[in-house]
Formats: C-alpha cells, structure tokens, sequence
C-alpha cells in the first residue's frame, strides 16, 4: 500500500464496532435525535488504531466503524454525514437526499484513503446515493480522534459524556445541539 495507508490486520475489530454501537445508542438517546436530522462523524482511523492523526489510514478500520453507524441507524431516519479529512477542507459526505431536502449545494469530489481519509471513503461506498457538500448544521455528532467536527454542528452545542471515552485507541468526544435561547429575563423557555 501506500505511504500512510496501513495494511495491517486490525486485531480488535469487534471491540472497535461494540465500542462504537455503545457511543452512538447513547448520543442518539441523549441527544432525542428525530428522522430527518444529521448526525456528524469525524473519524480518524489512524488515531483508533493507536498511530499519529494522518499516518495509518485503514481501509478495514473505516469500514468497520461506518458499517456499524449504519447499521446502529437503519430505520431511524437519521442521516450519517462523514467528514472528510482536512485534504478535501474537511467536506461532508451525505446522501443526496439530505442535501436535496435541506438545499446543501452539492460539490464534485469522491473521497480516498489519503484524500478524505478512509471513515469518508468507506461512507462513500456503503450510502445509496453519496454527495459531497462543504458544509451542513448537524444535529448532534462523535468526533473520533480529535478531528474537529464542530463547524458542522449548529451554533449551540452541548457535550455529551459517554460511558467510555475512547474507540480503540482515538479519544472520542461527543455533542448534542440546542436551539438558541435569546430574549432577557422577561423570556419564557420551552424545554427541549
């Protein structure tokens, strides 16, 4: 394989996938996510398999994460959008139907191990009709290995404390979103 792009056998592939199932129930759940929002993924498969952010991309690693977030999410109506690392300007990997309904302009590139990094390739091939866009306001999402998701989330978000706080070995941060609170103190609130 190419520089940077591992070719190793992942030993601990059931325990990445049970660690990510376990992270997202309990988002979705914190988070009261409805169908039609977006969930936000950065994912640094690198960072999971205990390497440098950018050094160890593996194939198996991101298709192993995203095949289990897809099928966590089957029948929820939630859409998976992946960002895609810094070489494509951190882009969203979607389905065409969010962009459609939530009118995201769609850009032309398709993601690859080393340009997108391999969460996003591996999006790419399992979404029935991936769309690149540069930009969307995620609902909630899980920043695995420190790859910066906040610009795609709305302008309020909220940590969400999992009961772990790693898959493998990349430090995993999550966040809901919030609507804003504005007016003073004469302001009533609802709930959310």
């Amino acid at each position: 394989m190419g520089a940077g792009i591992s070719n190793e056998k992942c030993k601990n592939l059931d325990e990445i996938k049970t660690e990510t199932k376990t992270l997202l129930t309990e988002l979705i759940g914190a988070a009261k996510l409805e169908p039609g929002d977006a969930l936000v993924v950065g994912c640094s498969s690198s960072e999971v398999a205990h390497h440098k952010i950018g050094s160890f991309s593996s194939e198996e690693i991101g298709n192993a994460i995203c095949e289990t977030i897809l099928e966590v999410l089957d029948g929820t109506g939630i859409y998976l959008a992946a960002q895609c690392c810094e070489h494509l300007n951190r882009a969203i990997i979607v389905e065409k139907q969010y962009a459609k309904e939530n009118r995201i302009p769609i850009v032309n590139v398709v993601p690859q191990l080393k340009a997108g990094g391999s969460f996003a390739t591996a999006t790419y091939k399992h979404l029935k009709e991936p769309v690149a866009v540069e930009e969307i306001q995620a609902a909630a999402g899980i920043d695995i290995g420190d790859t910066l998701i906040g610009m795609h989330l709305r302008p309020v978000a909220v940590p969400v404390r999992g009961s772990i706080d790693s898959i493998g070995n990349a430090h995993t941060v999550m966040a809901r979103t919030r609507a804003k609170f504005i007016g003073g103190e004469r302001a009533v609130y609802y709930k959310p």
